[in-house]
């Protein structure tokens, strides 16, 4: 037996072959566990996709992961891509507001400024009027949740949040600033505000923190080829360590076996295990969860998700000019209609120093409740992405290829209130030995974050399987009614 208690040999069924799913086959193999995974599609890796454009390697998905997690670089050393890790070869970006690309201003959390002088250039003079209110307001009660551009605006003012929180949260949850939960999206903010009679005060204590722990280092990471390569290399390492992967498996059903363990039906055949992590997006586990956990299944159903649709676009060099940066951000209240621009060739050096001669950029399009230009066919999506990045950039050439990449109910959102839904599903599931859920819908959308799921998935099965061995070992416990069955 491990020290975290799962026992070797117990059988784990991975429902989902995402980076949460792999992530988790990966850790209960450390542990000990004899592990299959099930994938419903043809592919490995969920939201993290690489591929080529123009003959350049790129990402169709996520392009970069959080470095000051330490879940996600701590996993690619471990499956062998340290010597792949790489930081963003520029750390600056601009947000395109008011008519113009203005540097991204520094010195705020998510875009709530410590002080209003952190913001000038992005906000009218109003504006930064209004921030500097935020000292001299009464204590706004924050209560067991709160959104986050509510709570701001009523701090600080709209145009803060119009210009800066909206861009910047869209660009993670393709969601409504007024809408997303403080406490879940945005946490050391929640818990910091909770304490202080201003905003701006709450902001300072963060960067006071940070600046004490000595936070240095680039903030994100990125992968040479793609972070799309992490999933690929979780997957080689899980079966060079015996576990099994199958794609175009999918998982219609979850039965809770009287005697011991899990039932689970893939495809014509059932099988049996100790335990299941079902990993998938949160319908799909409503769906696998509803006999076994009603309850939790019901909650489940309420996470809505995001649609959004990724533009990749390669260029000769030549053709052109951009400006300095990774890229720019674009809020919503502009009225444009790409949300985000990737100056990828620009981000990455790897891209630069695989084709010198192609410049890769992409633009990302969507935010939730826009289905509209979503029904637009990709020629379209094109069409609109190259006029906004002509008004941005003034960029006229014509691409030397484009490829439109759609993320159909992509990214769950977080509600207030979402880390309650995610207490009670847990609530709900604690009651059923030997089954865990993980992913993007629970704990945060990030890599890092998912990954994380997957670790504290892995825990959870770790009692259950060390009571189950136990239990095997002792008949007459069984008998008696020691499984709490």
């Amino acid at each position: 037996m491990s020290a975290t208690g799962t026992v070797t040999g117990q059988h784990v069924i991975v429902v989902g072959a995402g980076i949460a799913g792999l992530a988790a086959a990966h850790r209960l193999l450390q542990r000990g566990a004899r592990v299959t995974v099930l994938e419903a599609s043809d592919r490995l890796g969920g939201k993290l996709l690489p591929g080529e454009i123009a003959g350049v390697r790129v990402d169709f998905g996520a392009e970069s992961m959080l470095a000051r997690r330490p879940e996600a670089v701590t996993l690619a050393r471990e499956v062998g891509l340290a010597d792949r890790l790489q930081p963003p070869a520029t750390a600056t970006a601009s947000i395109w507001t008011r008519g113009a690309l203005r540097p991204m201003p520094k010195g705020h959390v998510m875009g709530v400024p410590g002080t209003a002088a952190a913001l000038s250039g992005v906000l009218s003079d109003e504006g930064l009027a209004r921030v500097e209110r935020d000292a001299d307001l009464p204590p706004t009660e924050i209560g067991d949740d709160v959104a986050v551009g509510e709570y701001v605006a009523a701090r600080m003012g709209h145009e803060v949040v119009d210009r800066l929180v909206e861009p910047l949260l869209g660009g993670v949850y393709a969601g409504d600033a007024y809408r997303i939960s403080m406490r879940s999206a945005v946490p050391q903010l929640f818990h910091a505000a909770r304490t202080h009679t201003s905003l701006t005060q709450a902001v300072r204590e963060i960067q006071s923190k940070a600046t004490a722990a000595r936070q240095t280092g680039p903030v994100f990471m990125g992968l040479q080829g793609g972070v799309g390569f992490l999933p690929l290399a979780v997957a080689a390492s899980v079966e060079a360590g015996g576990g099994e992967i199958h794609t175009r498996v999918p998982v219609t059903a979850l039965r809770r076996d009287p005697v011991r363990g899990w039932r689970v039906t893939a495809g014509e055949r059932e099988l049996r295990a100790d335990a299941v992590v079902v990993a998938v997006p949160a319908p799909a586990a409503a769906a696998l969860l509803a006999v076994a956990s009603p309850e939790a299944a019901a909650e489940l159903r309420t996470v809505e998700y995001a649609s959004m649709a990724l533009v990749t676009l390669a260029y000769r060099r030549g053709d052109t000019a951009l400006p300095a940066g990774s890229g720019f951000l674009v809020p919503p209240v502009d009225g444009h209609t790409i949300k985000a621009s990737t100056f990828a060739s620009q981000k990455w050096g790897w891209i630069a120093d695989e084709d010198p001669d192609t410049v890769v950029l992409r633009t990302s399009v969507g935010r939730q409740g826009e289905t509209q230009i979503l029904h637009k066919d990709d020629a379209d999506l094109v069409a609109v992405s190259r006029h906004d990045l002509r008004e941005a950039t003034g960029l006229t050439a014509s691409p030397l290829e484009t490829r439109v990449t759609r993320w159909t109910d992509g990214l769950p959102q977080y509600p207030v209130g979402h880390h309650a839904r995610v207490a009670r599903i847990r609530e709900h599931l604690a009651g059923l030995p030997g089954i865990a859920v993980c992913g993007a819908a629970y704990d945060g959308v990030g890599i890092p974050a998912c990954i994380a799921s997957a670790d504290a998935a892995v825990d959870r099965l770790g009692g259950d399987l060390s009571t189950a061995a136990r239990l095997m070992a002792d008949p007459v416990q069984s008998l008696h009614g020691g499984a709490g069955e």
